[in-house]
């Protein structure tokens, strides 16, 4: 693991008011500083170009139309921690920041020192204040660099091109290093990114150096991701019960469909009393429901315990066909088919338990509003495999809570 430097190691010149974060540094640090530390101070004087930073024995100045040669005037110079030396003029830097002008403005020395990033990155970052646009080269070496710099220097077009420069870049081995850099430079998309790739690979990234080093040094940080994974998975859970839930509830629609159409048309083996079923007489195209339906209806028909309330499967029947009563249209209860439709409507304006018949609403309501959407032929989606009608009328209770 690369050590991290300590606290009185510079990232940013300190401009008299909280501009940049111990916790800055460090990750800066880790990632550029360590293989910049050879670059020995040079004695060359470079003159700021479109290119920047050429040797001035070299090529002439590119410079842009809207830039005059007044304004072209070397004014201040900008130290970096290779001491290398950056001519700049000091009125596109005031414009193109908020900081830079206060410092200037303030301050009577012609050196603004920005320390602990490769002076490369320094180069890429005055550039950028320059003609408000940099390569893609520069955002894939420096971009946690540029990053805290537009940050911290208050560039907030340069910030958001740091943000989506990083994002495809995260991986396993250095999400933690960038979480920490957007959680410090405030930047909400690159930190909920980082977020999301940990809670999804978090045992690959309990791997990682950064993630031990975090642990050791950031315990608030770590408490935060937790918390984060732990509200991700109960999302998760929550979104796995209520799509089970709508997959009852839409076989139970299901269910009431084929029990009409049972008792009104009739299907393979069973039919209405007062008509005959037809020998030729194929599978529906809920014939999977159906036949599982009509075997119920026939143990119903013949159950000797279903009197004294002993057979679950009974009971299960009996709750299907008030159900049915419950959703029932018919206006004219002589026109419904369906066994029992109504009996339980006479029974349900007796009065009864209160909080059972309230449950029971709320389940009537649901399986209404599954037919409902399964008549305007929407896709249904089921998490699980489909229940079987048995457990799906075994459980109908317990969802309706």
């Amino acid at each position: 693991m690369v050590p991290r430097p300590s606290s009185s190691s510079p990232l940013l010149q300190p401009l008299n008011f909280r501009l940049y974060d111990t916790d800055m540094k460090s990750i800066c640090s880790r990632y550029g500083s360590k293989k910049h530390s050879n670059i020995h101070h040079s004695s060359t004087t470079f003159i700021f170009s479109g290119n920047m930073c050429r040797s001035s024995v070299s090529t002439p100045i590119h410079r842009p139309d809207h830039v005059s040669d007044e304004s072209l005037e070397t004014k201040l110079h900008i130290l970096t921690s290779g001491g290398r030396t950056i001519p700049a003029n000091a009125k596109i830097l005031a414009s193109a920041s908020p900081v830079l002008e206060n410092i200037i403005n303030r301050s009577s020395d012609k050196t603004i020192r920005i320390l602990g990033v490769p002076c490369d990155a320094v180069e890429a970052f005055v550039s950028f204040l320059y003609f408000n646009r940099s390569n893609q080269g520069q955002m894939e070496k420096f971009g946690m660099h540029l990053l805290a710099l537009a940050h911290v220097y208050l560039v907030p077009n340069l910030k958001t091109q740091c943000t989506k420069a990083l994002i495809p870049k995260l991986t396993i081995e250095n999400v933690v290093d960038v979480l920490q850099l957007a959680r410090l430079c405030d930047a909400p998309n690159l930190y909920l990114k980082c977020m999301k790739l940990i809670s999804t690979r978090f045992k690959s990234v309990e791997e990682t150096e950064g993630w031990k080093f975090l642990q050791n040094n950031d315990p608030h940080l770590e408490l935060e991701i937790l918390k984060f994974i732990d509200d991700v998975e109960s999302r998760r859970r929550t979104t796995r019960k209520h799509m089970q839930e709508q997959s009852l509830y839409f076989q139970l629609s299901e269910a009431m469909d084929c029990l009409h159409h049972i008792c009104t048309e009739g299907c393979t083996s069973v039919g209405p009393y007062d008509k005959e079923l037809s020998k030729n007489k194929g599978p529906c195209s809920k014939f999977s429901t159906c036949e599982g339906l009509q075997h119920s209806i026939f143990h119903f028909a013949n159950c000797k315990k279903r009197v004294n309330g002993g057979c679950v499967r009974c009971k299960r029947m009996w709750q299907l066909f008030k159900l049915h009563s419950s959703i029932c249209q018919s206006s004219d209860d002589s026109t419904c088919k369906v066994p029992l439709c109504r009996q339980f409507k006479t029974r349900g304006k007796q009065v009864k338990n209160k909080k059972e018949e309230e449950r029971w609403e709320l389940l009537v309501r649901k399986v209404v509003a599954a037919k409902a959407i399964s008549s305007l032929s929407l896709p249904k989606t089921k998490l699980d495999q489909p229940r079987s009608l048995s457990e799906s009328i075994n459980c109908h209770v317990s969802v309706a809570c």
